[in-house]
């Protein structure tokens, strides 16, 4: 008779385990070390997958494009490219990855130029840790989020922006801008526009940064044709 050693009990499957959503996946871009470290470790505790950094605007828009991050928390002034340059170009080409900005202080300005590039967020750096992560979220579902002191401000800017422009207001550009963009269509290098506006190259190529910006721009070829299209220059 053939005895079989006894069979070990067989332990019961354990519950499966709902998972929860996926972790936002969070890009840093900030020139300051050591604020992206204290970001990193405050967002990676308040349960974000911080994915990548970044030291300035240029790089952050690289980074954006390898990384394709949910969310980019922004900081304004940065070199190489602000926030809001590198953010307009972000929106441009990726937009579905959100941009929550950071700066220093409640700048009008700068808040109106950030709603333009398609920021989804405007936090000064005063605001606490659950303040930007509450932001992030925000972002990440599709929603705007603002520090409280800029509410406001957003909201005239929105009433701007639906209201008809005025005679002043419908020049995008200064007339300087426009002779130098015209002098550019017409076919003129950088230093015949200085050249023939006796003005240096370096003040010409701020005035192409100036133009692209408000343009939507990114080369000459194209900044002569958006403005082809608004009637501020005119090809011979």
């Amino acid at each position: 008779m053939t005895i079989h050693p006894p069979t070990a009990p067989v332990a019961p499957a354990a519950p499966a385990v709902a998972e929860g959503p996926p972790a936002v996946r969070l890009m840093l871009a900030d020139d300051h070390r050591m604020l992206r470290e204290g970001l990193r470790r405050s967002m990676t505790e308040q349960g974000f997958s911080v994915v990548g950094e970044a030291a300035d605007g240029a790089q952050a828009v690289d980074l954006a494009h390898r990384l394709q991050p949910d969310v980019v928390l922004m900081d304004v002034t940065m070199p190489e490219l602000d926030g809001v340059g590198a953010t307009r170009e972000i929106r441009a080409s990726l937009p579905n990855v959100r941009v929550v900005m950071l700066t220093m202080h409640a700048d009008e300005d700068v808040l109106a130029s950030a709603i333009r590039a398609g920021a989804s967020g405007y936090l000064v750096k005063d605001c606490s840790t659950e303040e930007i992560a509450s932001a992030v979220r925000m972002a990440a579902s599709g929603e705007t989020a603002l520090s409280p002191q800029l509410a406001a401000s957003m909201l005239d800017e929105v009433r701007k922006l639906d209201q008809p422009a005025t005679a002043d207001e419908e020049r995008v550009i200064t007339r300087r801008e426009e002779e130098v963009l015209q002098l550019i269509a017409n076919g003129c290098s950088t230093p015949e526009v200085a050249e023939q506006l006796y003005i240096s190259q370096k003040t010409v190529k701020n005035h192409l940064a100036s133009i692209y910006q408000k343009l939507d721009a990114r080369d000459r070829t194209q900044v002569v044709l958006q403005a082809v299209r608004m009637g501020i220059v005119h090809l011979d």
